[in-house]
């Protein structure tokens, strides 16, 4: 099963839309409800609907998978989006939203993980990091679009949901043009094993590689949840915070394909060990920076280089761990571990802004980089080698 280059592209371009969709709904939703007097605190809880909704799709969406293979699967979620964007205009009630967000939540989880094992199955090895990439890319690049649309809510309220909604029906004609696929099917040895073995044997042998994910949804929620707050409290202007986020975001789009490369070249963990490194110096001399802003203006963009590739290290590295049969339940598991950490993120990163005074939200950042940094050092790779034999 290879991937062809159109494909790819598809597959690519309905990640970027998706990703689009997705950087639009979060400050879009958070606006308007700013706007009509909703408190900030059930703005937040209503953010992590989308979140909530990949957790709850998780354990249920491996066997839809293998049943009908990766096509129908995405076009499930992309027409469970379509719909629910659609639907926003209809009734303008916390709750009603509250569920089609869940509801987005749970379709991007669909596409995402179908597209995102499609192309880790499909890829060679040598290309794997690359193609990772380029994937990670694509939706960065749209969900850093995405909050560009609110300006259009002057125009009218409406119209950001009925683009989000166009835009994702596009997707939904591309992937028409695509031959479905199924993943790999068992072997002998396998054949039988649950869903529940399944997820036993991927985090027996490659638990390791989940733990930069998790680390990638921390970072990504604390940033955009936590730091204006800090940015606030330490006389950062506003006017700043919306520049530097988003020097972070061009950061790992610009560093996120030439580390994929090298992974693909120099390996997934010496690559990672060194982002994890680099990263943690790289916030840590924020804090000294506070005063002058083209320093730390380039120190987010440092950072954004060194750490925003984190998911995408994470996938191929799985991908190298486990035998073909089993990325299916890795990249659930990946999914669950980014969704965990974007929303343990803004409550540890938020608790530290209570509980201490000066950089202690740098010190939440550079603090769990350090301990997700410490297992990926000093694991052993050789499960590695036993994996791959299994298969051979």
């Amino acid at each position: 099963m290879q991937l062809s280059t159109y494909k790819f592209s598809v597959l690519v371009s309905i990640v970027f839309i998706s990703g689009f969709a997705q950087g639009m709904l979060l400050p879009l939703i958070a606006v308007i409800f700013e706007q009509d007097g909703t408190s900030a605190s059930l703005n937040g809880f209503h953010a992590t609907a989308l979140y909530i909704g990949i957790l709850i799709a998780s354990p249920f969406i491996e066997k839809p998978l293998r049943r009908f293979g990766y096509k129908p699967l995405i076009l499930a979620g992309l027409l469970a989006v379509v719909l629910c964007f659609a639907m926003f205009p209809v009734w303008k009630v916390f709750w009603f939203w509250f569920v089609l967000r869940l509801l987005i939540g749970i379709g991007d989880h669909m596409l995402h993980f179908s597209t995102q094992t499609w192309i880790t199955t499909s890829s060679p090895e040598k290309k794997r990091g690359r193609n990772i990439s380029i994937y990670g890319i694509a939706f960065g690049a749209g969900f850093g679009i995405g909050p560009l649309m609110t300006k259009i809510l002057e125009v009218n309220e409406n119209l950001p949901f009925w683009l989000a909604a166009g835009l994702c029906f596009l997707s939904f004609l591309l992937m028409t043009t695509i031959r479905n696929e199924t993943p790999e099917t068992e072997s002998a040895r396998t054949s039988g094993v649950t869903a529940i073995d399944r997820y036993k044997d991927v985090l027996k042998l490659a638990w390791v590689s989940l733990l930069p994910p998790f680390g990638y949804g921390f970072l990504e929620a604390t940033l955009h949840g936590s730091f204006p707050v800090f940015a606030l409290r330490n006389g950062i202007s506003l006017d700043w915070v919306a520049v530097l986020l988003p020097a972070f975001v061009l950061g790992s789009l610009v560093f996120q394909l030439p580390l994929g490369i090298l992974s693909d070249k120099l390996g997934r963990k010496p690559i990672l060990i060194f982002s994890f490194v680099s990263g943690f110096f790289s916030f840590l001399a924020t804090y000294w920076s506070m005063n002058n802003f083209w320093l730390l203006i380039s120190l987010f963009f440092l950072s954004g280089m060194f750490v925003g590739s984190m998911f995408s290290l994470g996938i191929a590295y799985m991908s190298d761990l486990l035998p073909k049969y089993h990325l299916p339940a890795g990249n659930i598991l990946a999914g669950i571990s980014f969704s965990i950490g974007s929303m343990s993120g803004p409550m540890i990163g938020g608790s530290f802004i209570s509980w201490f005074d000066g950089g202690a939200f740098v010190f939440a950042i550079c603090g769990m980089l350090f301990l997700l940094c410490l297992p990926i050092l000093f694991i052993k790779n050789n499960n590695e080698i036993s994996i791959k034999s299994k298969t051979a």
